[in-house]
């Protein structure tokens, strides 16, 4: 009996051994946990502190080339600036200098109208270190550290990067300097000669007629067989997106809602960009810049206001001859006079925009370039082109649809 007892006491002792030990194996096991999360905290906090140490370092660069530069030099307060010019950058300082250079041809001699700012997305030093060396311009930069969280898988994170930089330049540019217009450029483009007279003339068209959005230097039909009079301007319901003005009332609207990802000569040329390829070598790399030095503060643009533009369109499209049929692209060449042709749907538009050679691209329901569902271009002459959409007709009000 006695032994049974001496047994059963230490069974028990074991037993609560064993069950210390496993405690205490628990508790080291938190420890560890927790030392472990506190060393993650530790990093983010190192990294953070890594970052805003660089924020504070690029930000005292920038109060430095302020005050070497001094705003009154680049804002005229004398002048009430037409609107200022926006080079957006990130990280291709040599496409940068091409286009800066390519501005300041034409913008030197009206620079008080056109303060010039260049905004980089991001720390790039070679990008920062060439847009600070040119005295004739500002320097602004979006530094955003922020996770994206795409809202569809495999969407390209570059896209929302973007979508954020431009949001906060164009906030910077209208409320913090308080411009009444911004024009907005990529670092990959290049202007024409009548580039900032086509913008103050057409700002007036801005302010007059509220149903404009936008006033665009930029054709996506603009290569060189397509284009013939430097003096052609149109409307359109696309958006073009390249080398373009808006004003702060249109942005107050805008800017809340800003989405999360992004004339008939061109003003712009767009030299290189994102678009590589096949798609740049057949659409971009043949646009034709236009070379004219067209005086557009002379001219009347008042035919381009909503309440004249409808009519006026629609009288040019009536007097092109209808042509029809599966050889309508043979038939248009062989034609005196301009064209119309008309399309049933996307993808027969698509299949005559690939007989021609333009853009067969569409969004969110129309195609590039047209206005009423009618995409305009001349083709190899004077003549132009009118693809006409299965409702254009009736929408322009002409009695023979």
């Amino acid at each position: 009996m006695r032994l049974f007892a001496t047994q059963s006491e230490y069974s028990d002792r074991l037993a609560a051994a064993l069950e210390s030990e496993n405690h205490c194996t628990s508790q080291s096991r938190l420890l560890i946990d927790q030392i472990s999360i506190h060393q993650s905290n530790i990093v983010s906090l190192q990294e953070q502190n890594r970052r805003q140490a660089e924020e504070c370092r690029q930000l005292k660069a920038l109060l430095d080339d302020l005050e070497r530069k001094g705003i009154r030099k680049v804002v005229d307060k004398a002048q009430v600036p037409v609107a200022a010019v926006v080079i957006m950058a990130c990280n291709r300082a040599d496409y940068l200098q091409r286009t800066i250079e390519s501005i300041l041809k034409y913008q030197s001699s009206v620079a008080s109208k056109y303060p010039l700012f260049v905004s980089q997305d991001g720390s790039d030093p070679n990008v920062r270190s060439k847009a600070m060396s040119y005295d004739q311009l500002m320097y602004i930069q979006h530094l955003d550290s922020e996770p994206v969280q795409t809202e569809r898988p495999g969407e390209l994170i570059a896209y929302y990067k973007i979508a954020r930089h431009y949001k906060w330049a164009m906030d910077q540019l209208f409320y913090k300097h308080n411009f009444s217009r911004v024009i907005i450029l990529e670092d990959d483009m290049e202007i024409a000669p009548d580039f900032f007279d086509y913008f103050e003339a057409a700002s007036a068209l801005l302010e007059k007629d509220k149903s404009i959005m936008a006033v665009s230097s930029w054709n996506d039909n603009g290569q060189k067989q397509f284009v013939h009079d430097p003096y052609e301007l149109y409307r359109s319901d696309f958006f073009p997106g390249l080398g373009w003005m808006l004003t702060k009332s249109v942005w107050d609207e805008l800017s809340p809602k800003w989405p999360k990802a992004y004339p008939f000569f061109n003003l712009s040329y767009h030299f290189e960009g994102s678009s590589l390829g096949q798609f740049f070598q057949q659409y971009l790399q043949p646009i034709k810049l236009n070379n004219v030095k067209v005086d557009w503060k002379a001219k009347d643009l008042s035919y381009l206001t909503k309440d004249n533009y409808t009519k006026h369109f629609a009288d040019i499209v009536r007097k092109a001859k209808p042509v029809h049929g599966t050889d309508a692209v043979l038939k248009a060449y062989n034609i005196e006079g301009d064209v119309r042709i008309q399309y049933r749907d996307q993808p027969d538009f698509e299949w005559i925009a690939h007989q021609f050679g333009i853009f067969e691209e569409w969004k969110d329901g129309i195609p590039r370039t047209s206005f009423k569902g009618v995409v305009v271009f001349r083709y190899h002459t004077t003549r132009r082109i009118f693809l006409v959409g299965p409702d254009s007709l009736r929408q322009l009000g002409i009695e023979d649809a």
